[in-house]
């Protein structure tokens, strides 16, 4: 790959913990906030200024879509907060690696402490032929790019 060509979209891969998520068809929402403290000085002349600095880093949540299928190990912690409650024994690493052409992880971004908070099942409609996928909804406490 020369330098400065830009990465493609297509070829990613999601791991819970150090489990491959399987059938993953989309992420999105990757973002990181972080909150703008304004503080308010006077002069020794009696000039207002007004100054800003970065505050806290702000929690986020990621979407992921993927194909309803018979692996277990994503749906068992999906379970353990939707329908258990129990997010502190759910709370993981996810890892999004964005990988090149040849499958070589270029860019890797980590969601720390994530739990499960939304779970969306597939539309079923009679005569439909399209795969069935499940939408997650993802909370974390940070991200990470590396």
């Amino acid at each position: 790959m020369a330098t400065g060509d830009a990465l493609s979209t297509h070829t990613f891969g999601v791991q819970l913990g150090g489990i491959l998520v399987e059938s993953v068809q989309e992420v999105s929402g990757l973002s990181v906030e972080q909150e703008v403290v304004e503080t308010r000085q006077v002069t020794n002349s009696g000039e207002q200024l007004i100054r800003k600095q970065p505050g806290a880093r702000q929690a986020g949540e990621v979407t992921i879509i993927r194909g309803l299928d018979k692996s277990s190990a994503f749906t068992d912690w999906i379970k353990q907060t939707l329908n258990n409650g129990a997010v502190n024994t759910a709370r993981q690493n996810l890892t999004i690696e964005i990988k090149d052409s040849t499958q070589a992880t270029i860019r890797r971004i980590q969601l720390m402490q994530g739990w499960a908070s939304k779970w969306e099942g597939p539309s079923l409609k009679a005569g439909e032929s399209s795969a069935a996928t499940e939408t997650v909804t993802i909370t974390f406490e940070e991200i990470v790019v590396e």
